[in-house]
């Protein structure tokens, strides 16, 4: 694990590697006087991803899920953390109608699709004591976020075309989280709950208040395919978008497209 950062008058920047891919940390409108400040909370944002990483990593064999995947640990010894994220899984299962399902997974019950999420979350609360205009945790695609680039404004973040990642299919404005899941990236990893085959949807993205359950939803989605939009639509406060190897797109009824590009 390894972090970068640079800073401004204006704006912080850190990178940290962890749980398999780098999150970028970015603060916007700040006081560079509260220099101090800013670093103990940024930290302490990261210290959250890290210990994330520890407790919830299915590559690290001592972490306390490996240990629960293979009966090492029970769930009345494992981390808080860890029956809270499961409890949260429940949760996203009961809301996608099943097509989230962490206890589907071979090798035993596996959260990565919610957890990602569900941290960055826990590290940008530890951004909102900050006197800021807004912050961005960017997990690899999958964003919380609070506030905007300055005061009255919102976060807009692009959803990248899934036949071609350096152009985007559209621009959304963040509600405080946006999450992108599919196959275009890692090809077929997700698996349908129901049929425990691999999905063929090329890119699915739910936005929404918080980034746990986008997380959770979008590889719901991404798992459903269009077919998938009548759980959306049956929430409230969360929108979701299919875009299918063909290029056609399906999106709920509230999701609203800042620009769209996919037409």
């Amino acid at each position: 694990m390894s972090s970068t950062e640079t800073r401004s008058l204006h704006s912080f920047h850190r990178d940290v590697e962890v749980m398999g891919t780098v999150i970028t940390i970015d603060l916007y409108g700040g006081d560079a006087r509260d220099e101090v400040i800013t670093i103990r909370c940024v930290d302490a944002a990261e210290l959250a991803l890290q210990q994330a990483d520890e407790i919830f990593s299915t590559w690290k064999a001592q972490s306390p899920l490996s240990r629960l995947r293979r009966g090492d640990l029970s769930l009345v010894e494992v981390p808080d953390e860890v029956l809270e994220v499961l409890d949260a899984c429940r949760s996203a299962r009961r809301a996608s109608e099943g097509w989230f399902d962490p206890w589907s997974m071979p090798g035993g019950v596996d959260p990565t699709g919610l957890v990602k999420g569900w941290a960055a979350e826990r590290a940008l609360n530890e951004l909102k004591g900050l006197d800021l205009s807004g912050a961005v945790v960017n997990a690899a695609g999958d964003i919380a976020s609070f506030g905007g680039p300055d005061a009255g404004q919102a976060f807009r973040f692009g959803v990248v075309r899934p036949d071609s990642p350096l152009k985007l299919a559209c621009v959304v404005e963040s509600p405080g989280a946006v999450a992108t899941s599919g196959t275009y990236q890692r090809g077929n990893h997700l698996v349908n709950p129901f049929t425990g085959e691999a999905t063929s949807t090329v890119s699915a993205t739910v936005a929404g208040p918080e980034l746990g359950l986008a997380d959770a939803l979008a590889t719901a989605l991404a798992v459903a395919g269009p077919a998938g939009m009548g759980f959306i639509d049956a929430l409230e406060h969360y929108e979701g978008l299919v875009i299918e190897a063909t290029g056609k797109y399906v999106k709920s009824q509230g999701f609203r497209l800042v620009e769209n590009l996919l037409d």
